[in-house]
């Protein structure tokens, strides 16, 4: 693919809230072909964050000359660009921008939660799969959820979410460490030091960040740390521009950068599962313990790849239902030619998806959730149909698949395969707790890390200066369903609940050679946005890969897209919707409720970062609806 290349500066207001002068700037006139910015070495950033937490209009894609990295926040990516800036890997700069992220952006991810990573070794050509995914404790029942104990048969309070019954014991510590010994070549301590001095020297509250804490004040006030933290003295949510200091964030990064098993044993252990134990706020406690946290292990699993058309498309298999989602979703989509139903009146921000594209890909979306939400869940307890991922990917099951979609009119919903026992389905949980890093490095690595704290701010627990997460509730409350049969995502000792967290490495088609042979690098992505993330990387895929589409237009088009459900999403927050009277003015809405759909216009939750390789530049892209920004080295 090409993208024009433009030098340009231009006005950021909507962006950043200060830049220094030679900084990067993200804007342009609407263009049928993507723009692309080149970028300053890091730009440096004033803290503080984009302006507004609404949609960025006329974003243009980062261009740079040999390495990347796009983060949900400018704080977090700057810091890992000066990282890559110093030559340090992609390992490397994982650790930083996470280390930053859990500061700047607490409501979506932090060392109190976990994550999942793809990570690409361009000297071996090797894809791994690292699952840091929070697991429950050892004293997890099946009911651990649903109420109190099996004498008291009242519900966790004040909910299940807010209580200590929701934090699993937390991975992403102990997967940075991993594929930082692994692929890492700074020091581990000089990693943390961005981070320590950032909360020692105090940060700007971003819009967004502001936002999460006025809507999350009520839960926020529960937790005595949380208050003191994130609350004024007067109970009252702090507001945007606020200026934070964390030196308790501070100390812990400074005893995990000393000894990354401080983390797991030890004082900081204590904390965690005094915390989850703390009854104060009328919450019932959880029933961590210091054991659960020092036995934790990262899981290494085999990455699920496949084609896509000349592509090999690589995602996380299970507990991850999102690799197998947005595979099959592609597997499906691939009997018929998207490349026909490319978005009109492309410029900037993606132009105006068709009627038939949003149809297709919505429909074969219903069909791979459909066997998502039946059949996938942590595959140490319960086993895939066939016990492979195969079964639901076989190209003739996907072609029977394929078949069951009209173009006349949208099914509503799916029926799953037929595969045998089913796994009864568990509602959707709602979710902006989760952030996204892509980065590829000087040496042509790769990483793909979705991380997250579940919902925003987790369980609203905060200890040392963190949040803990409220993962545990992606399981399933109720262990049985109606007819009896043990739901396959219920609560289990030591068990990681279901995600769709999709991390995605693309590749070009491989060469002629043995098998196993890999193509170049082509793209690295990822988002946020719980049970929907699925359909932002198939929306975002297909955008790339079949309309031509730059990253940045990619990331900044419609988000649209369906779970196994009646409802299609068609993101209102976008330019390009017309929202006013239900959509009743909009030709897509209007082209798809003639088909059938039920539309939600609701605001969509993306936060796509996402790399891709043209020629011998990389191109970067972040999503608008955030505060990311990508950056890299100048040409």
């Amino acid at each position: 693919m090409n993208y024009r290349r433009v030098v340009r500066i231009s006005p950021l207001t909507k962006v950043l809230a200060l830049l220094t002068a030679g900084a990067l700037v993200l804007a342009g006139c609407a263009a049928e072909r993507g723009e692309t910015t080149v970028a300053p070495a890091c730009a440096v950033i004033a803290d503080g964050g984009p302006a507004t937490d609404e949609y960025r209009t006329d974003m243009t894609a980062v261009r740079t000359s040999s390495y990347s990295v796009v983060t949900a926040n400018p704080l977090a990516t700057r810091s890992a660009c000066e990282v890559l800036r110093d030559g340090g890997t992609a390992a490397d700069a994982l650790v930083t921008a996470q280390a930053v992220l859990g500061l700047v952006e607490p409501q979506s991810s932090g060392i109190g939660g976990g994550g999942f990573l793809l990570y690409y070794d361009a000297v071996t050509g090797a894809v791994q799969a690292y699952d840091g995914r929070e697991a429950a404790p050892a004293a997890a029942t099946e009911n651990y959820l649903r109420w109190v104990s099996d004498t008291d048969r009242s519900e966790p309070r004040p909910d299940a979410r807010a209580s200590g019954r929701s934090i699993g014991v937390p991975g992403i510590v102990r997967l940075l460490h991993e594929v930082h010994v692994e692929h890492g070549g700074a020091g581990w301590r000089e990693l943390f030091d961005p981070a320590v001095r950032m909360a020692d020297d105090g940060f700007a509250i971003s819009p967004r960040l502001a936002g999460a804490i006025a809507a999350a004040a009520p839960q926020l006030a529960a937790d005595p740390q949380a208050a003191e933290y994130f609350l004024d003295a007067d109970g009252t949510a702090k507001t945007a521009g606020t200026r934070l200091v964390n030196p308790a964030y501070a100390k812990t990064l400074g005893a995990i950068a000393a000894d990354p098993q401080s983390f797991y044993t030890g004082p900081i252990a204590d904390d965690i599962v005094a915390a989850a134990a703390d009854p104060s706020g009328d919450r019932t406690p959880g029933r961590l313990t210091v054991e659960d946290l020092s036995s934790y292990t990262v899981k290494r699993r085999e990455p699920l790849c496949g084609q896509y058309r000349k592509w090999e498309v690589c995602g996380m298999p299970p507990p991850s239902s999102g690799g197998i989602g947005v595979a099959a979703t592609l597997g499906v989509l691939e009997h018929f030619p998207m490349a026909d139903h490319r978005p009109t009146e492309v410029d900037l921000n993606g132009g105006r998806p068709t009627v038939m594209g949003v149809h297709l890909i919505a429909e074969a979306e219903r069909l791979a959730y459909a066997d998502r939400d039946r059949y996938v869940a942590d595959t140490d307890f319960v086993a895939l149909p066939g016990d492979s991922p195969d079964t639901l990917l076989g190209s003739d099951y996907l072609t029977g698949r394929a078949a069951l979609i009209s173009p006349e009119h949208t099914m509503g919903t799916a029926t799953p395969g037929d595969f045998g026992a089913p796994a009864v389905p568990a509602a959707p949980v709602p979710e902006h707790g989760t952030s996204q890093v892509s980065i590829v490095d000087g040496a042509g690595n790769a990483a793909s890390l979705t991380t997250t704290v579940e919902s925003s701010f987790g369980s609203f627990h905060m200890v040392d200066g963190f949040i803990l997460n409220n993962q545990l509730t992606d399981f399933s409350a109720e262990p049985v369903g109606p007819d009896g049969v043990p739901i396959a995502n219920r609560v289990q000792p030591g068990k990681r609940p279901r995600s769709t967290m999709a991390p995605t490495l693309v590749f070009d088609h491989a060469p002629s050679g043995p098998p196993g042979t890999r193509g170049p690098l082509y793209a690295v992505l990822g988002s946020p946005g719980g049970s929907t993330i699925i359909q932002f990387i198939v929306k975002t895929l297909v955008g790339m890969l079949d309309w031509g589409l730059d990253p940045q237009q990619a990331a900044s088009m419609v988000d649209f897209g369906a779970a196994n459900t009646p409802e299609t999403n068609v993101g209102g927050e976008h330019p390009v919707i017309d929202t006013s009277d239900d959509g009743d003015h909009d030709p897509l809405v209007q082209g798809l409720r003639a088909l059938g759909h039920q539309v939600n216009l609701a605001p969509q939750s993306s936060g796509l970062s996402v790399v891709a390789r043209d020629g011998a530049d990389l191109v970067g892209g972040a999503d608008p609806r955030r505060e990311g920004v990508a950056m890299g080295d100048v040409e």
